[in-house]
């Protein structure tokens, strides 16, 4: 059995509308719903899961909108910015996409040798699209107006903004097996290489920058991939050894969860690959239907009453 971390596993953010959040994830941006479930912790409220065609780990952003959210605050102690990797060349489409439904985007730019395109949600969390250095294969999710030229393909990379990043850098080789790469200004590229995509956790250190506050428009937690549950177990030894709280294993339905809080303040979690969103919903109908973990499905029609129906 291979104990490695397989890059990103999903990211997940807070939201104010949903209605809003899935107009610009499914419709502008192309992503799939690929599950429509309800908060584990607050069931009057969606659980919002994005991604490629087949729901694959690395190229999954899920969110949890809350109506009266207020804005959260972006600063040291949070992931900052998500990078989506989308095929070389497809600015022009991106930019022009953009143009046309009165996205506010930055001019692309160069970093770590990778050509990227700023821009924010509705509710201020801020995207980057990647121009791959290497052909991405994983399978898009076609939409009507972004064909497989342009279309997302899943997670490049995540940014960490921290007051100082030793201690997590340390984290990262040590526990996690990333590796830092290169190195521009105060942002620090670390990289695994045991899969080839949703690969890069950036880390720039900011000491002067107040602590950020988890809201709305800002990124909840950053999930790490691992094969299964003994892989992850194996991983929360070797936490509970570094002197990290982490949770117990808990069900997530379509994965397993371990949540801790890494040394510069950003809560990670470790999900497995299994069982997968599949496991309610066959390959066509991913995201067709609202999903609840079985401890609420005596409530379904209170919950359904409550929650704002999806116009997809």
């Amino acid at each position: 059995m291979e104990e490695r971390i397989s890059g990103l596993h999903h990211i997940t953010a807070i939201a104010g509308n949903a209605q809003l959040n899935f107009d610009f994830y499914s419709k502008i941006l192309g992503l799939r719903l690929v599950k429509k479930t309800v908060n584990f912790d607050d069931p009057e409220t969606y659980h919002l899961y994005y991604g490629n065609e087949t729901g694959t780990p690395g190229t999954i952003l899920t969110f949890f909108p809350w109506e009266q959210v207020k804005q959260g605050i972006t600063g040291t102690g949070m992931a900052t910015e998500i990078g989506f990797s989308v095929p070389t060349g497809s600015f022009d489409f991106w930019t022009s996409r953009f143009h046309e439904k009165n996205i506010a985007h930055e001019l692309p730019v160069e970093k770590f040798d990778e050509l990227f395109l700023a821009f924010s949600d509705p509710d201020g969390l801020k995207i980057k699209l990647v121009e791959s250095t290497h052909v991405d294969l994983r399978k898009p999710w076609h939409s009507e107006e972004i064909g497989g030229e342009a279309a997302i393909r899943g997670f490049n990379s995540v940014t960490l903004l921290l007051q100082d990043i030793n201690p997590t850098a340390l984290l990262m080789t040590d526990l996690l097996g990333y590796r830092m790469i290169k190195q521009d200004g105060n942002s620090y590229r670390f990289i695994t290489d045991a899969v080839e995509n949703a690969a890069i956790v950036d880390l720039i250190e900011s000491p002067g920058e107040k602590r950020g506050h988890v809201a709305g428009g800002t990124n909840h937690h950053v999930a790490f991939r691992v094969k299964n549950e003994e892989v992850q177990m194996h991983f929360r030894e070797k936490i509970l050894s570094h002197g990290l709280h982490i949770t117990e294993q808990i069900d997530r339905n379509y994965f397993y969860s371990v949540y801790f809080r890494e040394p510069g303040g950003v809560l990670f979690e470790i999900a497995t690959d299994n069982p997968g969103f599949t496991v309610d919903e066959s390959l066509p109908e991913l995201g067709t239907h609202l999903k609840l973990p079985a401890q609420y499905e005596e409530d379904r029609k209170h919950i359904e009453k409550v929650l704002i129906p999806l116009k997809q």
